[in-house]
C-alpha cells in the first residue's frame, strides 16, 4: 500500500519551483488581461492546469506546443460536437471525455488539461466560437509566454525534436 503514497517525481530545488509558480502568474495574467481587449471571456479552468505542465514539467511531452494547442482544440472540439448531438446528461459528458481521450491519444497530442475541456463545454454550452476564443487563442498564449519565459529562464522548451 505504501507504493500509493510514494513519490516519483525527482525533488526540485525551491528556486525552480518558484520560477515555474510565476510562470504560471505570468501566462494567466497574460491571458486575463487579454479578456477586456477583446471583449471575450479567455480563461478556463485546464489553463490552469496547463501552466502547471507547461512551467513545471518542461521536459514532459504532455507539455509541448502540439499537445497543448492540439490537445485543448481537438478535446474541445469533440466537446462541441457531441454537446451539439447528445443532451446535457451526465453520460454524454463521459462519452465526450472518452472520446476526447482517444483522439488526443490517436493524433499523439495528449494533454491531460484538456480531457477537462468536454466538461467545460457541456457545463457552459458555449457556442463554436468558443474554439477560437478562448480555446485556441489562449492555448497559443500560453505556449508563446512559456517559450518566452523559459527563454528567460535557460530553460529549453520546447523540446527540439530527436533525429528520427
Amino acid at each position: 500500500m505504501r507504493h500509493f503514497f510514494s513519490r516519483h517525481q525527482p525533488p526540485v530545488h525551491i528556486n525552480r519551483g518558484l520560477i515555474a509558480g510565476i510562470g504560471g502568474l505570468v501566462a494567466i495574467a497574460a491571458i486575463g488581461a487579454l479578456t477586456g481587449l477583446v471583449g471575450h471571456p479567455m480563461l478556463m479552468a485546464p489553463f490552469g492546469a496547463s501552466c502547471v505542465l507547461i512551467f513545471s514539467v518542461t521536459a514532459s511531452p504532455l507539455s509541448q506546443p502540439a499537445n497543448v494547442v492540439g490537445g485543448h482544440f481537438v478535446a474541445t472540439l469533440v466537446g462541441l460536437v457531441l454537446r451539439s448531438v447528445f443532451p446535457n446528461e451526465w453520460w454524454a459528458v463521459a462519452i465526450a471525455v472518452g472520446a476526447a481521450i482517444a483522439l488526443m491519444a490517436a493524433l499523439r497530442i495528449t494533454h491531460p488539461p484538456a480531457g477537462a475541456n468536454p466538461l467545460v463545454v457541456f457545463a457552459a454550452d458555449p457556442g463554436f466560437e468558443f474554439l477560437l476564443f478562448p480555446v485556441l487563442t489562449g492555448s497559443l498564449i500560453l505556449v508563446a509566454v512559456g517559450a518566452l519565459f523559459h527563454r528567460f529562464a535557460k530553460v529549453e522548451y520546447p523540446l527540439a525534436r530527436k533525429p528520427a
